[in-house]
C-alpha cells in the first residue's frame, strides 16, 4: 500500500478520498488555489500545497503544478477525483513518466474511451449495442445534414471529446440544425479544445442508466449494478437512484454483462462507469464510458456495501479486488440529491456567497458527502456543489421518505440552494411512480409555488413581522400616555387575557 497519496482535486470528492486514505492508513496531500486556502479538504489533509490563482485553468488544470506538488511532498500516487484532470490521458502518462502512480485506468484506456466516436467504433466491434448515428466525426455542415436526414429527426449533435453534459444539442428539425451545430462546435472548442462532433439518433423517452464497473491488474472485472440518472437539467444529473425503477432483473443482468465486456475491450483497470440510454421499449444502447469515479458513486456504495474509492486505491497499489461478481448483491434502495448553491427561481443561476449557518441532516440511512462548513465562502470559480445528500431504505418508498425528511432538516443560511427543488422532484407523482425519463425537468418543472419557495416564505415572514410592528405602533399611539391606565397597559398581558376569556 502507498505511504502518501496526493489528491488532484477539491471540494467534496477531495474530502471523500482523504477519508478513504485515512481508513487505509495512507497519508494525504491536498492541493489548493487562492480561493481554496481555507477549504475543508485543505484542513482535513495531512499536507497541503498551494498551486496558484483561483481560476482552475491556472491551478487545478495545470499539470506541471500538480506534479511539482507531488514531487515536493514525496507522494507515491495521485488520485484525480472527477473532473479537472481525471480523464486527461496526457496527465496519466506524465504521472507514469514521473514515477508516480495514477489512480485510474491506463492512458490508452482513457484515450480510447474518451473519444466518443472511437469508443462507439470499439463498442460496435466488441458486440455492444450503440445508438444509430454517424460512424465518424463530421466536418462539413452538408455531411451533418445528410446524416441527419438518413437517420431521421430528432437527432443529438455531440462533441467527440464531450462529457459532463457539455457539447450536446437536441435538434428537432432541419431548420434548427445550423445554429445548433455552431453552438456545439463553439462549446466543444472552449470546453475541450476540440470541436470535432458526430450525430446520434435521439432515443424516444430515453432513460439514462449507468453500470458501475471495477477491474484490477489480476484479470478480475466486475460490475456493481446500475444507477438511474434520468433526472437531469441541461444534460447534468441532479437526482440519482439505485436500483433503477425501470430495469428488470433480466435487463440488469444483460447490461452488467455488456458493461464488463466493454471494460475488458480496452483492458480497463480501476473504477469506471458504462453509460447507457434505455428507450421506451427497454432496449439499451451504449452511450459513453466515464473513466473515473462518478459523482453519484455513494448510492452504489450504499446498496452494495462496496467502498469504491478504497477499491480504487487498492487496485492502483497492485492488490487484487477483495470481491468477485457473486459477492456483490444489491440490498435496499438509495437516492442521491445534489445540493447546489443555486437559485431555482432564477433559472438555477449560481448563488455564491458565505455560508452563515449550516446544519446537515443525520439519522438512520442518511449520508452526506460535503465539502463545506459554517463560514465557508462558495466562490464563483468552481461548480457550486455544496454536498451530495444520500438516503438509503429497505424499499424505494422508504428511501424517498427518508430523503424528504432529511431535506426538511437541511439548513443553509447566507445563500440560496436547490433544496426546495429536490423536494418538488421527490414529491412529484411521476417520480414517485418511477415513470420518468431525461425530459422530466423540461416537461414538468414550471417553477416552485410560494409554499415551496424559501425566499417567498422569508418574505412572508418579514411582511408579517413588519405588519405586527406597525399595528403595535398604531395601538400605542391611541393610548393616552399620561393616564394611569396607559402605565398599566401591556400588549402581552392583554393578549393573554383575551386568550383566557376565549378559553
Amino acid at each position: 500500500m502507498f505511504k502518501r497519496v496526493l489528491i488532484a482535486n477539491r471540494g467534496e470528492i477531495a474530502v471523500r478520498v482523504i477519508r478513504a486514505c485515512r481508513e487505509l492508513g495512507v497519508e494525504t496531500v491536498a492541493v489548493y488555489s487562492e480561493a481554496d486556502r481555507t477549504a475543508l479538504h485543505v484542513n482535513e489533509a495531512d499536507y497541503a500545497y498551494f498551486i496558484g490563482p483561483s481560476p482552475s485553468s491556472e491551478s487545478y488544470l495545470v499539470m506541471d503544478k500538480i506534479l511539482e506538488a507531488a514531487r515536493k511532498s514525496e507522494a507515491e500516487a495521485i488520485h484525480p477525483g472527477y473532473g479537472f484532470l481525471s480523464e486527461r490521458a496526457p496527465f496519466a502518462k506524465r504521472c507514469g513518466d514521473a514515477g508516480i502512480v495514477f489512480i485510474g485506468p491506463s492512458p490508452s484506456a482513457i484515450e480510447r474511451m474518451g473519444d466518443k466516436v472511437e469508443a462507439r467504433k470499439l463498442m460496435t466491434k466488441a458486440g455492444v449495442p450503440v445508438v444509430p448515428g454517424s460512424e465518424d466525426t463530421l466536418d462539413k455542415e452538408s455531411d451533418v445534414i445528410d446524416m441527419c436526414k438518413q437517420i431521421g429527426f430528432p437527432v443529438m449533435l455531440k462533441a467527440a471529446a464531450g462529457g459532463g453534459g457539455k457539447g450536446m444539442r437536441l435538434v428537432q428539425k432541419e431548420s434548427d440544425l445550423t445554429s445548433a451545430l455552431r453552438a456545439v462546435r463553439s462549446e466543444a472548442k472552449s470546453s475541450f479544445g476540440d470541436d470535432r462532433m458526430y450525430v446520434e439518433k435521439f432515443v424516444n423517452k430515453p432513460r439514462h442508466v449507468e453500470i458501475q464497473v471495477m477491474a484490477d491488474t489480476h484479470g478480475n472485472t466486475v460490475h456493481a449494478f446500475e444507477r438511474e440518472c434520468s433526472i437531469q437539467r441541461r444534460h447534468q444529473k441532479v437526482v440519482e437512484e439505485s436500483p433503477s425503477p425501470a430495469v428488470t432483473p433480466e435487463i440488469r443482468t444483460a447490461m452488467g454483462e455488456v458493461a464488463v465486456r466493454a471494460a475488458r475491450a480496452v483492458d480497463y483497470v480501476g473504477a469506471g462507469t458504462v453509460e447507457f440510454l434505455v428507450d421506451a421499449d427497454r432496449n439499451f444502447y451504449f452511450l459513453e464510458m466515464n473513466t473515473r469515479i462518478q459523482v453519484e458513486h455513494p448510492i452504489t456504495e450504499l446498496v452494495t456495501g462496496v467502498d469504491l474509492v478504497k477499491a480504487q486505491i487498492e487496485v492502483a497499489a497492485g492488490l487484487p479486488l477483495r470481491f468477485r461478481q457473486e459477492d456483490i448483491v444489491q440490498r435496499g434502495h438509495a437516492v442521491e440529491c445534489r445540493i447546489y448553491a443555486e437559485d431555482p427561481a432564477q433559472n438555477f443561476f449560481p448563488s455564491p456567497g458565505k455560508i452563515d449557518f449550516l446544519h446537515v441532516p443525520g439519522g438512520i440511512g442518511i449520508r452526506d458527502d460535503g465539502g463545506v462548513y459554517d463560514g465557508y465562502q462558495v466562490t464563483v470559480f468552481y461548480d457550486p456543489l455544496i454536498s451530495k445528500l444520500c438516503a438509503w431504505g429497505n424499499t424505494r418508498e422508504e428511501a424517498i421518505q427518508r430523503m424528504l425528511r432529511a431535506l426538511s432538516e437541511y439548513r443553509v443560511h447566507g445563500l440560496v440552494t436547490n433544496v426546495a427543488f429536490h423536494r418538488w422532484v421527490l414529491e412529484h407523482p411521476l417520480f414517485r411512480a418511477g415513470d420518468y425519463d431525461t425530459n422530466f425537468i423540461p416537461q414538468q418543472y414550471r417553477g416552485l409555488d410560494d409554499s415551496q419557495n424559501p425566499a417567498a416564505l422569508d418574505a412572508a415572514l418579514i411582511a408579517a413581522v413588519l405588519d405586527a410592528h406597525h399595528r403595535d405602533k398604531q395601538r400605542a399611539a391611541r393610548v393616552n400616555l399620561d393616564s394611569p391606565q396607559s402605565r398599566r397597559f401591556n400588549a402581552w398581558k392583554a393578549a393573554a387575557r383575551r386568550d383566557a376569556l376565549r378559553n
